[in-house]
């Protein structure tokens, strides 16, 4: 994936939801009375403007894409002419200015409610949630879950799918305690108490792999098919056609147990046991360390197996397809559920119990949207609505300069009768200044930690 690829996916990504966020601001002011004078996607110098002959508002595309803006017409901009007063947004009412602050952050929410319902309108055949591994010694197997349990409830919300688990799972990040799952086994209804101790706070965890469960995966025989010119395999003696038996003693049963292991041990000798023309063969091979998307080293050896085209048993199968209306509820349901998973985050974030290293910039998400691009139109609007929840849940914080930090003093001002004083308001500028600033370079450092 060449950096052109990533840079223009990054620009199809953030592009329409920054614009789209900033029209809210926009058609609300103007439907309600205030006078705009520019609309901007981008910050700092323009590259492309043109003025409308009809409204006198100056539309441009300007160099930094990390955000926009509307201008309105304001007195504490500079002097305002007697007969555009009414047009000010400082002399609107407290309402007035509030619907149009918050119109920015909701009609990003209302925009991924449209993806999502495009995404569940086509009928879809998918894994169920019956299980097809359970790793030995892991919380999943001291409660006795089987293969072939299926789980229908987490922690009291019902679960259909796969993406309905994991975004339950992921819910209770950085948490100790027990997550409560309710399986369907031979029939009959079980509970299971499952015990997590700081879930998911090692950045690049999986919430299966902590627990010890996965969906079924078509097995793929423990055999290489393909290796890489440079990769550590080939280097160290593997060859095609080997069959991989044991690492380190350990029986693999399938391609994604050696997957597994090889992974946990990047810069560590294995004692890897093949077959080859069937006659057994002992290698030590070592997994160069490669970083991931999220900047946790992981091994490679450099090895592929042959992609099968095996059938999924029926038992692992269903076909879900909603009607418009419950395509509409679905996908209402998954963005509050979003939207309340991430407003939870930014407070575990602040409590600690999930570390700032978690935070991401620019460079990540260019990534994600690069590679989503790269696995097709339909993960490219998925990956397009979670951004457009994320943009309106982060602009409704209560921070200065955000959106939500704008409500906080018209709600102040609503409930005292009169505004925030100015003083106060200066202050929080400040603050916000240096919070939002600090958050942007640690999420950049973030970016090139991973990189």
């Amino acid at each position: 994936m060449s950096i052109l690829f990533i840079i223009v996916a990054a620009i199809l990504l953030l592009g329409p939801l920054i614009a789209i966020h900033e029209f809210g601001h926009y058609w609300v002011a103007r439907k309600l009375g205030v006078k705009v004078l520019i609309y901007s996607i981008g910050f700092g110098p323009k590259i492309i403007h043109k003025t409308s002959k009809k409204t006198g508002i100056q539309y441009q595309l300007s160099a930094l894409p990390l955000g926009g803006y509307v201008k309105m017409l304001d007195e504490r901009d500079g002097n305002v002419k007697e007969e555009d007063l009414p047009y000010a947004f400082n002399r609107q009412s407290v309402w007035k200015r509030i619907a149009i602050v918050a119109a920015g952050p909701a009609i990003n929410l209302i925009f991924a409610v449209l993806l999502f319902w495009l995404l569940f309108l086509p009928a879809q055949e998918q894994l169920n949630t019956r299980v097809g591994k359970v790793v030995a010694d892991t919380p999943a197997a001291m409660q006795n879950m089987q293969v072939g349990d299926k789980i229908v409830m987490v922690d009291g919300k019902e679960t259909k799918s796969w993406e309905q688990v994991n975004l339950a799972l992921v819910n209770r990040v950085g948490e100790t305690g027990v997550v409560n799952l309710q399986v369907e086994s031979q029939n009959q209804l079980k509970n299971l108490q499952l015990p997590i101790n700081n879930f998911l706070k090692q950045q690049g965890d999986s919430a299966f792999a902590v627990l010890g469960f996965q969906p079924y995966h078509p097995p793929i025989p423990a055999v290489i098919y393909k290796l890489t010119d440079d990769g550590a395999a080939v280097r160290q003696g593997m060859k095609e056609g080997d069959k991989i038996v044991e690492i380190n003693g350990v029986a693999m049963r399938d391609w994604f147990d050696v997957v597994d292991v090889v992974q946990k041990s990047p810069e560590k000798m294995l004692n890897i046991s093949v077959l080859r023309a069937g006659q057994p063969l002992n290698l030590h091979v070592m997994p160069q360390g490669h970083r991931d998307n999220m900047g946790n080293v992981v091994g490679m050896l450099g090895v592929e197996a042959q992609a099968l085209d095996n059938e999924i048993p029926e038992q692992y199968k269903q076909v879900i397809h909603y009607n418009p209306l419950e395509a509409l509820g679905v996908a209402v349901n998954k963005t509050v559920q979003l939207s309340g998973m991430m407003f939870g985050s930014v407070v575990k974030m602040v409590r600690g119990l999930i570390g700032l290293e978690s935070l991401s910039g620019p460079i990540t998400i260019a990534k994600f949207a690069g590679q989503s691009a790269e696995m097709g139109l339909q993960s490219f609007i998925s990956f397009m609505a979670m951004m457009s929840v994320s943009l309106g849940i982060l602009n409704l914080l209560p921070i200065p300069m955000l959106d939500g930090g704008h409500l906080l003093y018209y709600v102040i001002e609503a409930i005292r009768g009169k505004p925030v004083s100015e003083h106060i308001q200066i202050i929080g500028l400040k603050i916000g200044i240096v919070l939002l600033g600090s958050m942007m370079l640690l999420a950049i450092f973030n970016d090139f930690m991973r990189l």
